[in-house]
């Protein structure tokens, strides 16, 4: 009997609860029972506890799961790339982005990737809430932050760099800022969240400075306040992925460079994620390639299971 079938029943007995939920998804019970003890004989040990109402895995069945689990996953992704290369990139394509990153820096670069792929049809859904991936039918989202659900691949884009900028017309009325505590003299555009304060953390060669930042507008959606510094109306602390565009475009001007900003509680990475058990795709790998290309300026890496 194939080891690695076994092995994938095995999976699947223990991710399905049961014999019989396990024997659901293509093959018998007393075949799905004679596979695992199968798998127990050679092993020398048991793996599942048995009884008429529930499963449960011994302590070297556990052990065991999880380091089955982890290369069936990695065999399966493996398998799935290579394939992939022989597939056309054409169909419907599921992403999620995060609503400021996807509005601000990733849809106005998709041009360029759907004129080099016109078959193509990609269905974006804008929102900062992590769906479900393979319940909603998703093949790539961009979340921000670690994703330790092991039934998901990461692969980080970009850090967390928070800078301080405003519109060049602003600035013109009202001074360029030299230090931290020339904002104090400044609108400040406040971004409020639960994990967010108004506090602006900065640092210098050892020193730190609190400012307590404080201005005419406060928003829970960043969107509102990168139109209002657009719309000349003050100074944002922001990631600068977000602004990277609009940066280049002079729409808005970077100050306090000398400076470091602190992350606050609820910064953090960028990561595009897919399901680890569907593979990626042939289009889903163009997409991600895309994603990773287009944050470079970040040098986005393979990152594991945790590792948006």
């Amino acid at each position: 009997m194939d080891d690695f079938a076994r092995i994938q029943t095995f999976i699947s007995v223990v991710e399905a609860g049961s014999f019989s939920a396990a024997a659901r998804l293509g093959s018998s019970v007393s075949s799905v029972a004679r596979q695992v003890k199968s798998l127990e004989d050679e092993l020398g040990l048991r793996v599942v506890n048995r009884s008429t109402r529930s499963l449960s895995l011994t302590e070297p069945g556990r052990l065991f799961y999880e380091r089955v689990r982890a290369i069936a996953t990695d065999l399966n992704q493996a398998k799935s790339e290579v394939t992939s290369f022989q597939e056309e990139v054409k169909g419907v394509l599921r992403v999620s982005l995060r609503v400021s990153t996807g509005t601000t820096v990733i849809v106005p670069a998709l041009p360029t990737l759907l004129q080099q792929y016109p078959e193509l049809t990609l269905d974006i859904a804008l929102t900062d809430e992590r769906l479900d991936l393979i319940a909603k039918n998703i093949d790539v989202a961009v979340w921000l932050g670690a994703v330790p659900d092991s039934q998901l691949i990461a692969r980080r884009l970009s850090p967390s760099q928070r800078i301080v900028c405003g519109s060049p017309a602003y600035f013109e009325r009202h001074g360029v800022p030299k230090t931290p505590k020339d904002l104090y003299r400044h609108n400040c555009l406040v971004f409020v969240a639960p994990t967010y304060g108004n506090v602006w953390r900065f640092s210098k060669e050892g020193a730190d400075w609190d400012i307590q930042a404080r201005g005419h507008l406060s928003s829970g959606n960043s969107l509102v306040l990168l139109s209002a510094a657009i719309a000349d109306l003050g100074v944002i602390v922001v990631n600068e992925w977000v602004v990277r565009p609009l940066l280049l475009q002079r729409r808005l001007t970077r100050v306090l460079r000398d400076y470091s900003v602190k992350p606050s509680e609820g910064d953090s990475e960028l990561f595009v994620v897919f399901p680890s058990a569907r593979g990626l795709s042939r289009k889903a790998r163009v997409f991600v390639d895309f994603l990773v290309q287009l944050f470079a300026g970040s040098k986005g890496q393979p990152h594991p299971r945790e590792s948006a």
